[in-house]
């Protein structure tokens, strides 16, 4: 269901994969959470990698968002 659909769409799922260490953080009171990646790396390692800044543009967001929301609703868990 949720698989890519294109070539663009496989080559940002790629760039996705390799994105696990490119993460913004804020720290608080509570502790840290992560609010979504490092997204001028996202660029610099599309680039290296071939792929479009505007496809990345266009496809990544979503991505982010949903991994956001993954990452909040962990840690919400791990808290209560």
């Amino acid at each position: 269901m949720n698989l890519p659909q294109s070539i663009e769409g496989w080559q940002v799922w790629d760039l996705v994969q390799r994105l696990g260490g490119q993460l913004r953080v804020v720290s608080g009171a509570g502790g840290g959470a992560v609010i979504g990646w490092d997204i001028g790396a996202a660029l610099q390692l599309g680039a290296a990698l071939g792929i479009r800044a505007r496809v990345i543009g266009e496809l990544l967001p979503p991505i982010e968002a949903a991994m956001v929301r993954k990452m909040s609703a962990q840690g919400e868990e791990a808290d209560g």
